[in-house]
């Protein structure tokens, strides 16, 4: 059996696998982002995490960001938060995250984030909730 390295799992997941420097600069990419992001793994190293979050969401980001690296933890450790992210041709998308900071010899050295696109949920769940709204409302004229 040939010998499988950490590189062969993170390439291969199935979700996007990002990992950032404590800068912010994208460090690791593999196959699931290049698809997910459209930016190659060439194009995504070295540049920063802006290239996918959307620009109204860029303060909140940071002010997390470098409060994580400062505390060494993030508050939503063990959780996956839905958002938006931002695609190579500016088109938005939303996507469910997890977070982990990166803590080496009592040093923050960097965030790892797994991305799943969740558009096709979001929307479907969107156009229930409106649908059931808009029934909540019909009846509400009915009893009028």
């Amino acid at each position: 059996m040939p010998e499988m390295t950490h590189t062969h799992l993170v390439d291969q997941a199935p979700d996007a696998v990002i990992f950032a420097g404590a800068d912010g600069r994208i460090t690791t990419w593999n196959t699931a982002a290049e698809r997910m992001f459209g930016f190659t793994a060439a194009e995504a190293i070295g540049q920063s995490l802006d290239i996918i979050i959307p620009e109204r969401f860029r303060d909140a980001h940071w002010k997390g960001f470098e409060r994580a690296m400062g505390d060494g933890v993030t508050k939503y450790a063990g959780q996956f938060l839905p958002t938006r992210a931002q695609k190579k041709d500016g088109s938005q998308f939303y996507v469910e995250l997890g977070f982990a900071i990166i803590v080496v010899d009592g040093e923050s050295v960097g965030a790892m984030a797994t991305a799943r696109d969740i558009t096709e949920r979001f929307e479907s769940d969107r156009a229930q909730r409106r649908k059931l709204k808009e029934t909540e409302e019909e009846l509400a004229k009915l009893r009028g």
